[in-house]
């Protein structure tokens, strides 16, 4: 069987941007393929340094995956801090990484662009987990010899430079590694914010499924809409709700209430309700199993635990051989 794999950050509790566009999908793929899904709280560190917050986002994490339908009796569940192979595995690519591939990694030059406008020093705020992650994603990939990454269309590059690194140590060693495919789900939306932009933790503009009910709530009555009086008909192709509504609704249910926006009489606080009561129940059950999960943080890590035992195993084999083909140990 083929192999997946794919990393999720802790940087806090998941939306419905993350479930329809990365989650959603993941647990469809784990159906297909043998699968290894890892929280990735070593990159989360190039931003986050405090103890108690990564520990809380590392435990959302594992509550939600496993609240939304994560099986880990068929999935590899770990975090990647469990798998210390991978850090070692990670100097020998770094060996093969030529600093001009990283030099131009979308994330690194975004913030090289942004100190340069803002005419700051070239290197401000960029520590050397920021440059080298992508090394560090090439360790987590190609140390478990995944055949495939699934990634959005703008992380394509983070695949394309582990199949370089891949192909510089296979060119020196012979055919060691095996150079990872990128999933890329072409038919993936892009989810709107409550602001209308692309739903972000960067942009504070997210609906969190686990949030409590009276926040979320609150949330969604905040999402932007236009002031188009209250019995005018309204264009349901340019509103924010309407859109949100399409992740919950059948074809059949989003036609009939694009006609209620155009038959005018409609205002945008009752359909903000049935939005959020249409999340309510689409999550309902996996919010009550988050609850449950979150409130054993020792049955999530026993699981957790148990995916890093089986990791392991396979990473110390791989290791192993690199080790081997290049001479050390």
């Amino acid at each position: 069987m083929k192999r997946v794999l794919t990393g999720i950050k802790p940087t806090g509790l998941p939306h419905i941007g993350n479930y329809f566009g990365a989650i959603k999908p993941a647990l469809e793929l784990s159906r297909q393929y043998e699968s290894f899904y890892f929280i990735a709280d070593y990159h989360a560190l190039t931003t986050i340094k405090d103890r108690d917050l990564m520990a809380d986002y590392s435990l959302q994490i594992a509550a939600a995956w496993l609240a939304l339908g994560l099986d880990p009796h068929q999935t590899l569940f770990y975090r990647q801090s469990d798998i210390p192979e991978i850090f070692e595995f990670c100097w020998i690519l770094s060996c093969f990484a030529s600093k001009g591939l990283l030099n131009r990694a979308h994330a690194y030059k975004a913030m090289v662009d942004i100190n340069t406008e803002n005419r700051h020093d070239t290197d401000h705020n960029i520590n050397h987990g920021i440059f080298s992650y992508p090394v560090l994603m090439a360790a987590d990939i190609l140390l478990f010899q995944s055949d495939y990454v699934p990634v959005g269309a703008d992380q394509k590059q983070h695949i394309e430079i582990a199949r370089d690194i891949a192909d510089a140590i296979n060119h020196c060693c012979g055919p060691v590694l095996k150079t990872p495919e990128p999933l890329i789900q072409s038919n993936t939306q892009i989810i709107p914010g409550i602001d209308g932009q692309k739903m972000s933790k960067n942009y504070h503009n997210t609906l969190p499924i686990f949030l409590p009910e009276k926040k979320l709530r609150k949330i969604v009555m905040q999402i932007v809409t236009d002031s188009t009086p209250l019995d005018d008909p309204k264009d349901p192709d340019s509103c924010t709700v309407f859109k949100l509504f399409s992740l919950f609704n059948s074809a059949d249910e989003q036609a009939k209430l694009a006609n209620r926006y155009r038959a005018g009489g409609l205002g945008y606080g009752p359909i903000k309700q049935e939005l959020f009561d249409a999340m309510m129940n689409y999550f309902r059950d996996s919010r009550v199993r988050y609850e449950s999960f979150y409130n054993q943080p020792s049955l999530c890590n026993e699981w957790l635990e148990t995916g890093a035992h089986k990791a392991r195993a396979i990473a110390v084999k791989n290791l192993t051989d690199l080790k081997y083909a290049l001479g050390i140990g």
